[in-house]
């Protein structure tokens, strides 16, 4: 039963992130939840599903890969750090090139902030995350539920880049363009704002490592 609850899992994560952003869907919640209702519930959603995912892959029959040692406890402890960071310095903020980006219109290529170090700042969060996360769980079901995670960060930067540039057209290159010829004379909106998003960072850390017991079942700090 614990293959066949991984599986289900794998089903209505792929479900729950897919249907809702189809044409006929999409537009169909937008209208009934408004954009802000429908993105707060697609985010719970989606967050539902991944930890229904990261829980049966504990409850699936163990096959390991490599032993544990306890060096292994600290990678994602310290990669995670900046994970954080990374996550509360793009979310929220206007990034056109990607997904998940907030008020694009208002994008400035010369305050680009860490779009300019990447324009898919979410995947490489997504990206670190997994590969920290591989390292301390070596058996058959956690290298498939990581290594999905890190192929398709490291894939979907590629698929997002066609899709923006089809719905985009001539703007991305133009708007690419500038980011980089801005790099010179890059500034941040505020650095008030940049030190506030660094310190909620710092504060989703402190809580990823309180919570992660009772959500996942397993301590990091142990």
């Amino acid at each position: 039963m614990g293959w066949l609850e991984f599986a289900a899992a794998w089903a209505a994560f792929f479900f729950t992130h897919s249907l809702p952003l189809r044409p006929p869907m999409r537009p169909w919640l937008q209208t009934r939840l408004g954009q802000r209702g429908f993105t707060f519930a697609y985010s719970g959603l989606s967050l539902a599903a991944l930890v229904w995912l990261i829980g049966a892959a504990g409850r699936a029959p163990f096959v390991s890969f490599w032993d544990w040692a306890p060096w292994q406890a600290h990678v994602p402890l310290v990669v995670m750090l900046p994970v954080c960071v990374v996550l509360a310095l793009a979310i929220g903020r206007p990034n056109p090139f990607s997904f998940g980006g907030a008020r694009n219109d208002h994008f400035d290529p010369a305050r680009a902030g860490i779009v300019r170090l990447t324009r898919h700042p979410l995947l490489l969060a997504l990206s670190l995350w997994a590969l920290a996360h591989v390292v301390p769980n070596g058996d058959l079901a956690h290298v498939i539920l990581f290594g999905v995670f890190a192929i398709f960060a490291a894939f979907g930067g590629r698929l997002v880049n066609r899709r923006r540039q089809r719905e985009m057209g001539a703007e991305w290159q133009r708007l690419l363009t500038e980011v980089t010829s801005s790099a010179g004379n890059a500034r941040p909106v505020s650095w008030v704002a940049v030190i506030v998003r660094v310190a909620i960072g710092v504060a989703l850390y402190v809580g990823l490592i309180w919570v992660h017991p009772w959500l996942i079942g397993v301590s990091p700090l142990r």
